[in-house]
């Protein structure tokens, strides 16, 4: 008979990059994650082209967060938002492991 193992050696991780990919977050919840208002995330959407899903209501995905919070770090580093955004997109497609998109 096998030893009885204690409850945590039970669990295995949990991959919480890949349940989180299958959010999309609404514009105010992106707004409290990234640290920007609407304005500047409604502006900055569509100045840096960043994709958006629904009709009535935005929603983002992880990746998109993600350009979100990038052009925000440069920003806060004195980049000009168009300096931001090409920073950005820059760091995102020299990187070789990416936030995978949903399916």
């Amino acid at each position: 008979m096998p030893p009885a193992r204690r409850p945590e050696e039970l669990l295995e991780p949990v991959d919480v990059v890949r349940r989180l990919r299958k959010l999309d977050l609404s514009l105010g919840q992106v707004c409290k994650v990234a640290g920007v208002t609407k304005m500047q995330l409604g502006y900055w959407t569509t100045k840096a082209r960043i994709p958006t899903k629904g009709k009535k209501q935005r929603r983002y995905d992880l990746d998109a967060v993600e350009t979100v919070m990038l052009i925000k770090q440069g920003k806060d580093k004195g980049l000009s938002l168009q300096a931001a955004i090409e920073a950005a997109e820059r760091f995102k497609a020299g990187r070789s492991t990416r936030i995978p998109r949903r399916n």
